[in-house]
């Protein structure tokens, strides 16, 4: 079985357009005390979670945002630019439909699932990712809640992180630190953000 290629960075580019890319990160650099090189990867990680929202729709649509509120503010910006969001989403993403956005409070949302679910729903994004784009680096950790809490919190290494599968025995051993987990989502993320 051969192994899928990966899509670079500079594809996620090509995939947004030049143009647009540097519009975005001139827009966040210029409001961000951050380095320039942070602002491109708070992109690049933008772009990639609507890949994989788009490429996987059927098991991602309506999870809470596994990414820091800065990715979504990204976001926001890119579906302001209603024209050409709608073209990356319709046209050049894998899914070829339209991502929607729809935010609701963290409470309303943490009714809904119970911790075993939400944590289940937040480990689904890590394979996924990892299939697509290769494993996550120290690069990405800022931007992933998920992945940031599993490796400075619980102490997994990135390698660990990678080898991570949705399976219920996954599930069940991170199901201790669930609480923590949510805790630690809730004070990274003022919103959940669901996808349609």
């Amino acid at each position: 079985m051969t192994t899928p290629p990966r899509i670079s960075p500079d594809a996620l580019t090509d995939l947004l357009g030049k143009a647009l890319y540097t519009e975005v990160v001139t827009y966040f650099d210029g409001k961000s005390a951050a380095p320039r090189e942070f602002v491109e990867r708070q992109v690049t990680e933008c772009l990639r979670y609507l890949y994989l929202v788009s490429r996987h729709h059927d098991r991602l649509s309506g999870l809470f945002l596994p990414v820091e509120q800065d990715i979504d503010e990204i976001w926001h910006y890119l579906i302001l630019q209603t024209g050409e969001y709608r073209a990356l989403c319709e046209e050049r993403l894998p899914g070829r439909f339209f991502i929607e956005h729809r935010s609701i409070a963290y409470e309303d949302y943490q009714q809904e699932p119970g911790r075993e679910q939400a944590l289940e729903e937040a480990l689904r994004w890590i394979p996924l990712y990892c299939r697509e784009f290769g494993p996550f680096d120290e690069g990405a950790l800022p931007h992933w809640t998920i992945v940031r809490f599993l490796h400075e919190q619980m102490g997994l290494s990135l390698a660990d992180i990678a080898a991570l599968e949705p399976t219920e025995s996954a599930t069940a051993t991170a199901t201790a630190s669930a609480s923590a987990t949510t805790t630690a989502t809730a004070s990274a993320t003022a919103t959940a953000t669901a996808t349609a």
